[in-house]
C-alpha cells in the first residue's frame, strides 16, 4: 500500500486502488475521512477543505450530525440536578425546544434559527421565556465543549434575562402583623420566620424541631423539601450557600416557645409546619395558597407573593446596616448579585446616614 504526504494530513492508498486521508484533529485524535476518494488529488483536496475550516474555526468533527434531540438527552441525563430542576428542564424541551429542534443536527442550529425560534416563544410569559431560551443557550455551550458546534449560536442579547414588570414593594410591619394574624394559628411562626428570617418556603416545611436552637436563639436551616412529579423531594437547600444558622430576632422567641408548646407531634424529628391531615407529611403548595393568599388580601397587598416576604426581610436586614457579606450569610446567597438588591432597596437609610454625619461633623467642632 503505497502512502502520500499531503501537506496537511496524509493520503494513503488502499489495496482497492482508491484513496484514504487522515489528519490529526483538535485534541490529538487522528481522524479518517468518512469516504474514500478516486484520486490522491481528490483525498488532498479534501484534507485542504478541513484544513480551511480548522483556520477559520469552522472545524466540526464527523458526529456533529448529532441531531439536537439526541444529544439533549443525553446532556440531561448526565447533569447532577434536583429534582424540581430535572423536572422543570424536561418540561422546557418538551414543550417549547424539541419540537423546533429535535430532529435538527446540532451543526445546523445557526444563529438565524434559533432567533426565528425565539420570536415564536410566548412574550407575554417573559420568565418561561427566559428560562427556556437559557436552556437551549446552555445545551449549546456543552455543545462547543464537546466540538459540534463551531461557536454557541444562542447570541440575542439580554434574552435569558427577565425582569418583572412591575417592583413589589416590601410588606410594612403593620401589613406583616395583619398577614401574621389573619392564618390559622399553626402557620403564624411560618409566616414571621420568613418575615423575619429570610427563610425559603422548601425551608420552612423541612424545618423539624431539632433544627430550632432555643438557647443559641438560631435556626439551623440543613434541609430542603421540593416537590417533582408530585411528590416531597427532600435535599439539600437551594445552594451550598443555604445551610447555615440563622439568628431569631429576640422578639419572634415567645412565638418560637408558643408553637413549640402547642405541637400535637413530639420529638426531635416532627415537622414544624405539616400538612393539616398529616402531620408527618410535608406542607402542599397549594395549601400555602389556601392560607396565604386572603390574609395578604386582608393586608391590602394581594400583590405580595409569599416569597416577597423573604425579600421583605432581606430588606429588613439591609436597613440595619448589614455588610454585603452579612446578608448572604443571612439569606443563603451563593453570590453577591442578589443581596446587592436589597442593599439597594434600603438606601432610604441614606438621610439617617447624612445625619449620622454630620453628628460626626459636630462632634469634631467643624461647620
Amino acid at each position: 500500500m503505497a502512502k502520500g504526504k499531503a501537506s496537511f494530513g496524509s493520503v494513503r492508498k488502499l489495496p482497492s486502488g482508491r484513496f484514504q486521508a487522515r489528519y490529526t484533529a483538535p485534541g490529538g485524535a487522528v481522524r479518517t475521512a468518512p469516504m474514500t476518494f478516486e484520486t490522491k488529488g481528490d483525498a488532498e483536496t479534501w484534507l485542504s477543505t478541513v484544513r480551511a475550516d480548522l483556520v477559520r474555526g469552522a472545524w466540526l468533527p464527523a458526529d456533529a450530525d448529532t441531531t439536537f434531540g439526541t444529544y439533549a438527552k443525553t446532556w440531561l441525563a448526565h447533569r447532577t440536578l434536583k429534582p424540581r430542576t430535572r423536572e422543570h428542564y424536561q418540561r422546557l424541551l418538551d414543550r417549547s425546544i424539541l419540537p423546533t429542534f429535535k430532529n435538527t443536527p446540532m451543526r445546523r442550529i445557526s444563529p438565524t434559527l434559533v432567533r426565528e425560534w425565539y420570536a415564536t416563544l410566548n412574550p407575554q410569559a417573559p420568565t418561561e421565556r427566559a428560562h427556556t431560551y437559557g436552556l437551549l443557550k446552555a445545551i449549546c455551550a456543552t455543545a462547543v465543549s464537546d466540538e459540534l458546534l463551531p461557536a454557541n449560536p444562542c447570541r440575542i442579547r439580554g434574552a435569558g434575562q427577565v425582569k418583572r414588570a412591575t417592583r413589589t414593594e416590601p410588606a410594612t410591619l403593620a401589613e406583616l402583623e395583619i398577614i401574621a394574624s389573619s392564618v390559622p394559628d399553626r402557620y403564624r411562626l411560618m409566616i414571621l420566620l420568613s418575615a423575619w428570617c429570610g427563610l425559603r418556603y422548601g425551608e420552612l416545611i423541612e424545618l423539624r424541631v431539632k433544627d430550632v436552637d432555643r438557647r443559641a436563639k438560631v435556626i439551623r436551616v440543613r434541609r430542603a423539601c421540593s416537590w417533582a412529579g408530585g411528590k416531597a423531594v427532600i435535599s439539600t437547600p437551594k445552594t451550598a450557600a443555604g445551610v447555615r444558622d440563622v439568628a431569631i430576632p429576640p422578639h419572634l422567641m415567645a412565638a418560637v416557645a408558643e408553637h413549640l408548646a402547642a405541637m400535637t407531634m413530639t420529638g426531635k424529628d416532627a415537622l414544624l409546619f405539616p400538612a393539616a391531615s398529616d402531620e408527618t407529611a410535608h406542607m402542599r403548595p397549594s395549601t400555602l395558597t389556601r392560607i396565604y393568599y386572603p390574609a395578604r388580601a386582608k393586608a391590602g397587598r394581594s400583590d405580595l407573593r409569599f416569597h416577597d416576604l423573604r425579600h421583605t426581610s432581606a430588606v429588613l436586614a439591609a436597613s440595619t446596616g448589614a455588610t454585603l457579606a452579612e446578608l448572604m450569610a443571612r439569606l443563603g446567597h451563593s453570590t453577591p448579585a442578589a443581596a446587592m438588591r436589597y442593599q439597594h432597596a434600603a438606601q432610604g437609610r441614606d438621610a439617617q446616614i447624612a445625619a449620622k454625619l454630620s453628628e460626626i461633623a459636630s462632634a469634631g467642632g467643624n461647620a
